[in-house]
């Protein structure tokens, strides 16, 4: 298996739906644009949310098992994929790119 670096990339936040629809929360999401996290083969990674895990880890693990060329050359990287959190309130893209190192 190899080991897959998930870059987050963007978040957005869509203020008018919040207000419109979701119960008032204090704290939904650590992430930072730019934080790296390191997928040890399918394993999720330290500190990862639960619920963005559940999002992307499908894809994840197609490319730890070597994977490649989601949806007929969608990705100029064949061995990556840009994957968002369900999150419809603030959802969050990270990249996922399959590394060279074996995982442990």
């Amino acid at each position: 298996m190899k080991k897959v670096k998930i870059t987050v990339m963007k978040m957005a936040c869509y203020q008018d739906l919040i207000e419109k629809y979701e119960n008032p929360i204090e704290h939904a999401c650590d992430m930072k644009i730019g934080q790296v996290f390191i997928a040890n083969g399918w394993r999720k990674p330290k500190d990862f949310c639960d619920s963005a895990w559940d999002s992307i880890s499908p894809f994840v693990m197609t490319l730890s098992h070597g994977g490649e060329d989601f949806y007929n050359g969608w990705m100029k990287n064949k061995k990556s994929a840009m994957i968002s959190c369900n999150d419809g309130f603030r959802p969050v893209s990270f990249l996922l790119e399959t590394l060279d190192e074996d995982a442990d």
